[in-house]
């Protein structure tokens, strides 16, 4: 997801994130298959790394994070329950702004006033996390995903304290050769859209309400469609405060309103997030 706030438009800016978060669901770490039958409880730790930097004028920036998870539940009507912690699979991705996200020196920061932004941004997760073929519950996905993303932001109202993000991404996926031991489970892509809407309440506070739809992302099964096209929808909240120019809190709750053949979710995270560049003292 691509959303830059003023304290990472600085050239040369780093951040680390440490995360933690709650799910209580009936898929994995994977959120894009369920396990059917499933009451699955997730606990999440992440720790992410962001660097920002500016090419021909435009903001950019790569990252890369790694979870480490516990995930504990049982299968209804089976006498499957179980646990599983370790490492889950790890993310990477690259961002740009095309439009209103210049890559600002020091002395253009102090002036810079928030402007309609364009972004476009690459995300992939790679099969680095722990999975057996002959366990349900797994970590890790085994298969390498893919989601290109185009992002767009307006500021708008007294003082543009308003802001309205809105994104659309698709979500592709390698095969996993080694589903449930020795099938292949193959999926169609998973477009979704996003909004979100935020109010700065003061310049250090500001909060938003955020929806994401998702839709299609059919499975195959060794070449026999599973019939599970998705639909999925999702309202949440965030609330993000900034302690100090370095360190800021982040607050999130979400809760999936449609889940047809996708994940039944609930859940919350809570991230710290410590920002540093040579501007910041």
């Amino acid at each position: 997801m691509i959303r830059v706030h003023m304290k990472t438009r600085l050239l040369g800016t780093n951040q680390v994130e440490l995360g933690y978060t709650y799910l209580r669901t009936d898929s994995s770490l994977d959120t894009s298959l369920i396990v059917a039958g499933s009451n699955l409880n997730i606990n999440q730790g992440i720790i992410d790394y962001a660097r920002y930097f500016g090419l021909f004028q435009h903001l950019m920036w790569v990252e890369a994070g790694v979870p480490l998870a516990g995930l504990s539940g049982s299968i209804s009507g089976t006498n499957i329950q179980g646990s599983n912690t370790g490492a889950g699979d790890s993310s990477y991705a690259f961002a740009m702004l095309l439009k209103g996200g210049p890559a600002l020196s020091v002395e253009q920061f102090e002036h810079y006033q928030p402007t309609t932004t364009l972004g476009l941004s690459l995300t992939m997760t790679a099969p680095t996390g722990s999975y057996q073929p002959n366990k349900i519950l797994n970590l890790g996905s085994d298969r390498w995903s893919f989601k290109p993303e185009l992002a767009w932001s307006h500021p708008f109202g007294r003082e543009q304290r308003w802001e309205f993000d809105a994104y659309a991404n698709v979500s592709f996926y390698t095969d996993n050769s080694s589903y449930h031991g020795k099938e292949i489970l193959r999926q169609d892509p998973l477009p979704a859209i996003e909004g979100h809407l935020s109010h700065s309440f003061t310049d250090d506070l500001w909060a938003s309400v955020d929806t994401r739809y998702s839709f299609r992302g059919t499975t195959n099964v060794d070449g026999v469609s599973q019939n599970n096209s998705q639909q999925n929808f999702i309202l949440g909240t965030e609330m993000n405060i900034s302690l100090s120019p370095r360190n800021t809190l982040i607050f999130e709750f979400g809760k999936a309103l449609v889940h047809n053949n996708g994940p039944a979710v609930t859940g919350f995270s809570v991230r710290y997030d410590y920002t540093w560049a040579k501007a910041h003292r």
